[in-house]
């Protein structure tokens, strides 16, 4: 059984280990869920709305010190692990907020004479998620989750240990009772267990697509509802009429943040010919003027992978795609121990690795498009479909080219991200299912249909 390992990636020092929980331990925390289920589901919507608060209230108070563990457990530069914090206090007020609208019962006309669908929590979830995000992904899972009434329990990245620690200490401290959400430290062998028990309800993961097929599986043979969030690939067209210097801060910013480890980073620049050189050199002198460093530096714009493999395994993606013709723009083809350099590259096809595969880091593909229909082609030539944008001083005509791509979310003029007002969630191997919004609170509840004759 693999231990879970906190581990400065720019350091390379080890802080601390943990050692997974024995099957005895991780059933008592499914029977504690099971049994803290009855009196959570039935306390009324406006108590549940109190507790988010004040747990949104402690994220804000306690940000820099949660921003640190984010920094040291995977190397988010401070700034951006701040934000990260911040967002996660945003989506704690929106639900406090909202949930009583978004699950309030929905009245339809049918022959009966009254009818009407309720929404009702489902038991104990599951989330399975990832590490890139340690705070973010967690409580965009969890907290439309609990607020309709389930519990929560969790399995981290085995990378960062302090993170889902720390968040179980949070929730604890605005007043959550114990068993309302779990930090479950579940070897990988421990996961058929859990989605089997007959406790485990739902299943939430956000990660790989190998890791999302396997869990989507056993999902599947379990018979448990589930919500995938995937990789992406995505997309960042660039129109003839494009405000180039405008364009070109999105594209770096996208590409960029969390030094290139998102799911909903874009990653192939599609540009059409006519701006095409010079979109490229903007782009080039945006990513040769970013600033690398420690993650703790307020001064740092980016800094290290989260781990060496992620970093191998990016140099191999654009290594075999220089081999295949990929021309080298600026950056590099090889990695030292976490740290990779902004890459750019061009004279792409679809069949490089830097294409084909998700590219989990600095890495940025230009690719030159004769007209409109072989930009939206080219973005639509891949296994994903998570997010993509589209750059025009034509928002109408933009809009109209957004609509005909394959992906979960199109943003126009601005980079995609995900806000608690927006459903999130892919297509194809992105996954299924979405987060945030009424959409994500009403993915792991019983839509029950209530039938009256009289």
């Amino acid at each position: 059984m693999a231990n879970f390992v906190s581990k400065n990636p720019f350091t390379q020092e080890v802080l601390c280990i943990y050692q997974p929980d024995t099957p005895a331990v991780i059933q008592e925390k499914l029977q504690l869920a099971e049994a803290m289920f009855p009196k959570w589901s039935k306390m009324a919507i406006s108590e549940k709305a109190k507790l988010f608060q004040k747990l949104a209230t402690i994220l804000e108070q306690e940000k820099q010190e949660l921003a640190k563990i984010i920094c040291l457990e995977m190397g988010k530069v401070i700034v951006e692990a701040r934000a990260e914090i911040e967002k996660c206090a945003w989506l704690c007020r929106y639900y406090a907020e909202n949930a009583e609208t978004h699950l309030a019962p929905e009245p339809i006309k049918s022959a009966y004479t009254k009818s009407y669908v309720c929404f009702q929590p489902l038991g104990a979830v599951l989330g399975i998620m990832p590490w890139n995000f340690p705070f973010w992904q967690v409580l965009r899972f969890a907290v439309p989750a609990l607020v309709a009434g389930n519990v929560v329990l969790l399995k981290h990245a085995p990378n960062v240990p302090l993170c889902s620690l720390r968040i179980e200490e949070l929730f604890l401290k605005a007043g959550f009772e114990k068993g309302v959400f779990q930090n479950v430290f579940a070897d990988v062998a421990d996961i058929e267990s859990l989605v089997a028990s007959r406790i485990v309800r739902a299943v939430s993961l956000t990660g790989s697509e190998r890791a999302g097929s396997a869990v989507a599986s056993l999902a599947g043979k379990y018979l448990k509802k589930s919500v995938m969030e995937l990789g992406g690939s995505d997309a960042f067209i660039v129109l003839d009429d494009a405000d180039l210097p405008f364009t070109v801060v999105g594209a770096c910013t996208s590409r960029m943040i969390n030094n290139g480890q998102s799911c909903i980073a874009a990653k192939r620049f599609i540009v059409l010919e006519r701006v095409f050189d010079e979109f490229l050199e903007l782009l080039r002198e945006s990513f040769a003027k970013l600033r690398f460093g420690n993650p703790l530096d307020e001064n740092s714009q980016y800094a290290c992978l989260a781990r060496t493999d992620l970093a191998e395994n990016l140099a191999r993606q654009v290594s075999q795609s220089v081999a295949m013709g990929a021309k080298l723009i600026v950056g590099s083809s090889e990695a030292q121990d976490t740290i990779f350099q902004p890459t750019i590259l061009t004279n792409i096809n679809a069949d490089m690795p830097v294409f084909a595969e998700e590219t989990f880091g600095p890495v940025a593909v230009v690719i030159s498009a004769k007209n409109e229909q072989e930009a939206i082609n080219l973005a639509n030539l891949s296994v994903y479909g998570l997010g993509a944008s589209v750059w025009s001083k034509d928002y109408e005509r933009a809009e109209k080219i957004g609509l005909e791509l394959q992906a979960g979310t199109c943003s126009i003029n601005t980079i995609v991200k995900s806000t608690p007002e927006l459903p999130f969630g892919g297509i194809k191997n992105s996954g299924y299912g979405r987060e945030l919004s009424v959409a994500g609170i009403r993915e792991f509840v019983n839509w029950k249909t209530v039938a009256i004759f009289s």
